[in-house]
């Protein structure tokens, strides 16, 4: 059986940077992601939406950072497996181990059957499995798929068509700045006075074509084959209002669960991963970084997430090499990545 000197759980941005890091560090790497393809929600949620946080690019869409980061974490040739998800970690003794490795590594069961050996782990499942939270309306259900979304994966959908968008953080705003110039119309509602999205966003969304309504909630959803009508109505006066409309997206935010990882004894603050400044958890060669990693101050972005990586990956290297520096140099300096130009 191959034992790698580490294995990064999640393919997201954070991961496929992790796995870049790795090889790097002439680290054997593999890569573990429950969904099929890599990229995480860049590509799994919302592949045609900008992102314009993310150093070196003024906007990028997010499917075009997923292909740029895994092309980068894919040169040194990580093994890796999707579709695929831990079911059971133990750590064991090694009675030979090589010169200058660890005594124990890690044994990871997936579903699919597999063992796999490791001597360092990191953690890069963001928030972990999510679903989306749901209207809690008998209809709603029923039009899911037939007008009530809760994903943009093409933009063209929404073309020409009427929208109403529920929700008051980045998504709902982000989705409005960006799809009001293809939608014949959108409104947008949110229940609170006020919205939980950046600054900027919001004073970009005011100043749009969006019509926007606070503090509205759905009532109810009519329609046949399709959504075709929404009753909306004021939290606060209960006055009503109905809305002709197509299309219905929910950007309500998600339920997370982080599943069997509960069960490493890890320590967990709410959904998160308790860590040191070297992304080091409390058990001994299992490292978090990105939005599943948490420590004062911390703040859940992907740029922040690049970092978190990189400290990770070169402070498990010292974990499994002491003899090794954490402190990786400067790439500038470095060979170039195996058939790069």
């Amino acid at each position: 059986m191959d034992r790698y000197d580490v294995t990064i759980i999640g393919g997201g941005p954070t991961g496929l940077f992790a796995a870049f890091y790795a090889g790097l560090r002439g680290m054997k790497t593999e890569i573990i992601d429950a969904l099929p393809q890599l990229g995480g929600q860049l590509t799994a949620l919302y592949p045609e939406k900008y992102i314009y946080d993310v150093a070196g690019f003024p906007k990028v869409l997010s499917k075009d950072l997923a292909q740029n980061l895994i092309d980068q974490a894919l040169q040194y040739n990580p093994t890796v497996h999707l579709g695929d998800k831990i079911t059971d970690m133990r750590i064991q003794e090694d009675e030979n181990p090589a010169e200058g490795m660890p005594s124990k590594y890690f044994e990871l069961d997936t579903e699919d059957g597999s063992t796999h050996e490791t001597y360092s782990i990191v953690l890069t499942i963001g928030i972990g499995a999510f679903a989306p939270r749901k209207l809690n309306l008998e209809d709603a259900g029923k039009f899911e798929g037939k007008g009530v979304d809760y994903f943009v994966k093409e933009k063209s959908k929404f073309k020409n068509k009427r929208l109403l968008i529920v929700g008051g953080g980045d998504s709902a705003v982000d989705w409005g700045l960006h799809l009001h110039e293809i939608a014949d119309s959108i409104t947008l509602i949110h229940r609170r006075d006020r919205f939980r999205a950046h600054e900027d966003s919001v004073k970009q969304l005011f100043e749009s074509p969006v019509t926007i309504k606070i503090p509205y909630e759905v009532k109810a959803i009519y329609g046949n084959a399709t959504v075709e009508e929404v009753t909306i109505f004021n939290n606060k006066t209960k006055e009503e209002e109905k809305l002709e409309v197509d299309h219905i997206l929910l950007n309500l935010g998600f339920v997370a669960n982080i599943g069997k990882i509960k069960e490493w004894g890890l320590n967990i603050v709410k959904n998160d991963i308790e860590v040191t400044s070297k992304m080091e958890t409390n058990v001994p060669g299992i490292y978090a970084a990105g939005d599943i990693a948490t420590y004062p101050g911390k703040l859940k972005l992907i740029a922040t997430g690049f970092g978190e990586a990189a400290t990770a990956v070169n402070n498990a290297k010292t974990y499994i090499d002491p003899s090794a520096k954490a402190f990786p140099g400067h790439s500038s300096d470095m060979e170039p990545p195996p058939g790069s130009k």
